[in-house]
């Protein structure tokens, strides 16, 4: 059983999701200079790899140098990643009040080790869950694009990236499924939409949070 969603009483945590080439980065950087301009104190974040420890994780599930990995081990390296990451770096913040922006979280985790490598969701998920002490999003972003196109974006891939296509046909239909089981905390975007366009939707959203 998964631990109960716990939203954090200060703060407001804003999470990037979605496949390969959706431009999380860059919708997450715009989020976070609208906030700064506004006067918020903003941590933009990502993972995996946004600590000391996390480095060395990012570079052993990601580098195309280590081969092949079981998938529960996978799944493991990315929860250590994650519990490093909110014990040291996100908790904190949002004890501060800070707007958390995040480029991926747990749902990367669930589509990717989950449905990519067809291991059982839910016990990822319980996993995930645990190493994050149950934190969620008050908002997911889920910016979603054909998998063929994003895809299609990337010449130099890394270890994840180079899986075949039907890989990230699972990934993308897993986020959609979580995001139609709690349409209250995302917003479903089409990554192939003007970048100025995405901005502003994503903007009006989190200003309600604010």
């Amino acid at each position: 059983m998964s631990l109960p969603a716990t939203y954090a009483a200060t703060g407001v945590f804003v999470c990037f999701e979605g496949g390969e080439g959706g431009g999380k980065s860059t919708q997450a950087r715009l989020l976070a200079q609208w906030l700064e301009v506004q006067g918020r104190r903003v941590l933009l974040t990502f993972e995996p790899g946004d600590t000391p420890v996390g480095q060395e994780l990012r570079r052993i599930v990601l580098s195309p140098e280590t081969g092949s990995l079981s998938p529960r081990t996978e799944a493991l390296l990315y929860a250590a990643d994650k519990a490093e990451h909110v014990d040291t770096v996100v908790a904190p913040a949002l004890e501060r009040g800070d707007v958390v922006v995040m480029d991926r979280y747990v749902d990367s985790t669930l589509a990717y080790q989950g449905a990519g490598r067809a291991l059982a969701v839910a016990e990822v998920e319980h996993v995930a869950r645990w190493a994050t002490h149950g934190l969620r999003p008050h908002l997911t972003v889920l910016l979603d694009l054909d998998p063929a196109i994003g895809h299609a974006r990337f010449e130099g891939r890394d270890r994840i990236e180079g899986e075949p296509l039907e890989f990230f046909v699972r990934v993308r239909q897993l986020f959609l499924d979580l995001a139609a089981a709690d349409p209250e905390h995302y917003l479903v975007l089409d990554a192939a939409r003007p970048v100025d366009d995405l901005a502003a939707e994503v903007r009006a959203r989190v200003e309600a949070l604010l």
